[in-house]
């Protein structure tokens, strides 16, 4: 099985339902690339004059909330390279930054990142202290009961890998052994035995018998501990991008065999707080017209290495 294998999840015409065409003069939204540092932007007009979807909000839910307010706070991980990293000097960078930043250009509204832990973002009763997580959630059943989702706006594989110190050499080598995962992750749950992808979910290859799981705040943290030296984990699960992200800075990992699960990644919003339905529909919108121009190929083949994973195709 190809490394970058696709699944057949949650098809693209997922992204149709809620799309307009794109870059028309029909006031259907569009996405253009070309920041000053190369990087895809998107547009924030929608072909009619500069409009947004701010104008036709109304009312008190979310999107009129946050239009009101001029600013969208965004949760994301400031610790999981390429998808989100924060600089020393507090900037933020990576996909789901610049994914974040284009939706915040299409609605008129000025980013503001927050870095909460990620089970406090998929636990859901937010209370305000964000309005949107653009974190590479997966989407799960049991995620939906607290979240409402975009539909999904990447897909990736799940890879582990271990030490280079631990000799292991394939999956079926982890029996026994302690693999490191981020807190409240679809990877924790594959070591348990409880994950749940929802309807053309997929997963490729079951847990070890006896494989044992320890947690860290967010996935990076786990291949940072095994370059610092500590032993008490040999593995290490995250997405295929962040893991091949830390062995390209020289941490002594190795993957092996092929990846385990694969997984839809959408925006998520909270269900407790005001309404999402509006909000969800306007950056539906946004991601489908920018799906059919290659504005969102753009930015995956920009932070990952020239992949292309924002299809399954």
């Amino acid at each position: 099985m190809d490394k970058m294998r696709r699944f057949a999840i949650l098809p693209i015409a997922m992204l149709v339902l809620a799309a307009c065409q794109s870059g028309g003069d029909d006031g259907s939204p569009v996405a253009s690339s070309g920041g000053d540092d190369g990087s895809p932007v998107a547009s924030g007009g929608t072909g009619n004059g500069g409009s947004t979807a701010c104008d036709d909000a109304s009312g008190d839910d979310l999107l009129a909330q946050v239009c009101e307010a001029g600013v969208i706070l965004v949760s994301t991980d400031p610790n999981y390279a390429p998808q989100s990293f924060q600089n020393p000097d507090n900037s933020f960078e990576g996909f789901d930054i610049d994914v974040a930043n284009a939706i915040g250009e299409y609605l008129g509204l000025e980013v503001q990142f927050e870095t909460p832990d990620f089970s406090a973002v998929t636990a859901g009763s937010w209370s305000g202290r964000w309005d949107m997580s653009v974190g590479s959630v997966t989407v799960t059943p049991e995620r939906a009961e607290a979240l409402a989702f975009t539909t999904p706006y990447y897909f990736t594989p799940a890879q582990m890998a271990v030490s280079e110190a631990s000799g292991i050499t394939d999956i079926e080598g982890l029996a026994g052994e302690t693999v490191c995962v981020g807190a409240d992750t679809t990877y924790l749950f594959w070591l348990d035995g409880s994950l749940n992808l929802g309807e053309g979910g997929e997963i490729a290859i079951e847990a070890p018998e006896g494989v044992e799981s320890t947690t860290l705040p967010t996935d990076q943290e786990c291949a940072q501990a095994i370059a610092a030296g500590r032993t008490e984990f040999v593995g290490w699960l995250s997405s295929s991008t962040t893991v091949d992200a830390a062995i390209a800075e020289g941490i002594e990992l190795v993957e092996i065999g092929d990846p385990v699960f694969f997984e839809p990644l959408a925006v998520a919003f909270d269900l407790s707080g005001p309404d999402p339905a509006s909000m969800v529909e306007a950056v539906n919108a946004a991601l489908a017209a920018w799906a059919e121009d290659g504005s969102l190929t753009s930015m995956s083949e920009q932070w990952f290495d020239g992949e292309d994973l924002t299809s399954t195709e």
